[in-house]
Parts: structure tokens; sequence; C-alpha cells
């Protein structure tokens, strides 16, 4: 799938017309957290990584930061291509 194509078809669930920037960068966030405490406690406490509930996690987040963008009216496919372009210029011998 294709990142503008998710970000259209994760819009049709967005509920609400109101403080939306704010609700999505709030559960961007908060899902962020998800994500965290579950490496956390794979890291620190010797739980098992679960990749179902990370991959669950992730999905959040990445369903949260499209809608930011598709808030802003930024395709994500320019955002995925954008930060391509920047890692290049970070890490120049990866990109060779």
């Amino acid at each position: 799938m294709e990142f503008n194509e998710y970000q259209k078809k994760a819009n049709k669930t967005l509920l609400g017309n109101e403080q939306v920037l704010t609700n999505c960068a709030l559960g961007l966030a908060g899902e962020s957290g998800q994500v965290v405490n579950l490496v956390k406690n794979y890291t620190f406490r010797g739980a098992d990584l679960d990749k179902e509930q990370l991959t669950k996690e992730m999905g959040d987040v990445l369903w949260y930061l499209s809608q930011v963008a598709q808030w802003a009216d930024i395709p994500f496919e320019e955002i995925a291509q954008k930060n391509i372009k920047d890692l290049a210029k970070r890490y120049p011998h990866s990109f060779k």
C-alpha cells in the first residue's frame, strides 16, 4: 500500500471536526507511549516482546501521524520522501 492511499483510507475513520489537530497530536503521544512501554518492559523487565501488540500500537501511531498530516494538508508520501532525503544527508555512507 502506498502512503497516500493509507492516509486517505485512514481518514475515513476520523470522527469529529473540532480540535482535530489537538486530538490527533495527543493521541499520537499516547500511542507512542504504548510502544515505548512495550519496549521498556522487554528491555528492563525481561518481558517477552509481544510482536502482535507492538504491531497494533505502531499501527495506532501510524494512524494518528497520518491524520496530523491530513489535517495539515501534507501528503504522507511527501513526508516519507523528505525523511529519506534527510537521512541520506545525515548518513551518506548508508545511501551509496
